[in-house]
């Protein structure tokens, strides 16, 4: 009874959190559209109806591919043969199938084992903790590349907490594809709370002032240089956000994968930030090359050619 209590609170706090996303949207899609109106009217409707479209495409479409997926995990594998299980391996069979993630022999074993239960939950053990868990943390490293270099060029607290939420959808809806069920609904609110928690820290970045972060001298040498502050303040959020994307991206993968040595909530909460410490520095490396070589020349002293210095002599 008392477990019943705590899914039920979960979902009540989730639907909650739903609705406080809801209004905050509604609130700013209704402030643009109001300012919109004084420069025309019909501007105002076409704006509507671009944020209907984008709501349907970021949001509700994310959602319904999550919430209609087979609710499914790992642990399963440990229980004994059922007709429901078996249901379910069918599901996830035909929708690892369905992906070019498998290579083709693997897809052969699947294909063979489908007859058999006893033999799917072997084949099917294997290929997620072979071929899948790295293609769910290639998933993982890409949505948080996404999150540090739109959060970092922004400078709007209400538009990175929107492109938060939007892209932790985008992953988990990523994650539950490619591994063609979805964890229970208890974690699934979980991971809503997870989500906007995440968002509402995005927006109050916005605010944070490198001065408590870094020492006097640091901050000495930076105002030496001319918007470094700016860009190394943009830079850190970005990847402040990056490491808590990797957070909820390696929750929502353990929630799928969890097996009887990782089912308590604080085994769970630790494993999944040393582990997104631990890819954080891959993430930093792919924001470093996608940034122009050409932005970083500006900050360096540029050499005298031999001209220069004949002419000085």
């Amino acid at each position: 009874m008392k477990r019943d209590r705590t899914k039920y609170l979960w979902y009540a706090i989730a639907l909650g959190v739903i609705t406080l996303f809801l209004l905050m949207l509604l609130s700013s899609v209704l402030g643009v559209g109001e300012r919109l109106r004084n420069i025309s009217e019909y501007l105002e409707y076409v704006f509507y109806g671009l944020v209907v479209i984008l709501v349907y495409l970021l949001i509700l479409r994310p959602l319904h591919i999550i919430l209609f997926s087979p609710s499914f995990s790992i642990e399963t594998t440990l229980d004994g043969p059922s007709r429901r299980n078996y249901r379910v391996y069918q599901k996830v069979t035909t929708r690892l199938l369905e992906q070019d993630v498998l290579p083709d022999e693997v897809k052969e074993e699947l294909k063979a084992a489908r007859k058999d239960y006893k033999e799917l939950n072997i084949v099917l053990n294997t290929v997620f903790n072979k071929h899948i868990k790295k293609e769910m943390n290639k998933i993982i490293k890409r949505n948080a590349k996404t999150v540090a270099i739109s959060t970092a060029i922004s400078q709007n607290g209400r538009l990175d907490l929107y492109t938060v939420i939007v892209v932790n959808l985008k992953m988990i809806k990523e994650l539950v594809y490619i591994a063609g069920f979805r964890p229970n609904m208890k974690n699934l609110s979980k991971l809503t709370i997870n989500v906007f928690s995440t968002a509402l820290i995005a927006e109050g970045l916005e605010n944070m002032d490198l001065s408590d972060i870094l020492p006097n001298s640091a901050m000495k040498s930076i105002g030496e240089l001319p918007l470094l502050k700016t860009i190394m303040s943009s830079f850190i959020q970005g990847i402040s956000n990056a490491l808590l994307t990797l957070r909820i991206g390696i929750v929502t993968r353990k929630y799928l994968f969890s097996d009887a040595k990782e089912i308590t909530k604080e085994e769970i909460r630790r494993t999944a930030l040393l582990e997104a410490a631990g890819m954080l520095p891959s993430v930093v490396a792919q924001v470093l090359a996608f940034l122009p070589k050409k932005f970083f020349s500006i900050f360096k002293k540029k050499p005298k050619n031999d001209e220069d210095e004949t002419n000085e002599s």
